[in-house]
């Protein structure tokens, strides 16, 4: 999988969260006035090519779909963010943003609290 630039990841975040559309639909939720018709339409090619949405063809136009799950994408780029730079260790992942002062530790008794509910389930 490849890694997006962010003008995909941004077009991506809008084909995720309508699960699809055509370029004007896509350009309207990303409330892209600044982007170009033609940039997000050169964004969307790149995107398939990348082989992340498919074009489905409806009368003269493609509507786009998303080939790969959020979820998906964000795991796969997430452990990459952690292995380059917190050797590999969420627990350093965590550590950097409490020393950051970024997760307060109300935050962490609730990250906790997440781990142990989903432990039991």
């Amino acid at each position: 999988m490849k890694k997006l630039t962010a003008q995909e990841e941004q077009a991506m975040q809008a084909i995720w969260k309508s699960k699809g559309g055509f370029i004007s639909e896509l350009k309207a939720e990303m409330d892209a006035d600044e982007i170009p018709y033609t940039t997000l339409a050169s964004t969307i090619k790149n995107l398939q090519r990348k082989g992340y949405i498919k074009g489905v063809k409806y009368a003269n136009a493609y509507r786009y779909e998303p080939l790969i799950e959020e979820e998906e994408y964000k795991k796969t780029f997430m452990s990459g963010f952690v292995n380059n730079y917190f050797k590999n260790s969420y627990k350093e992942l965590v550590s950097f943003f409490a020393k950051e002062e970024k997760l307060s530790t109300d935050d962490l008794k609730d990250i906790i609290h997440m781990i142990e509910n989903e432990k039991d389930h």
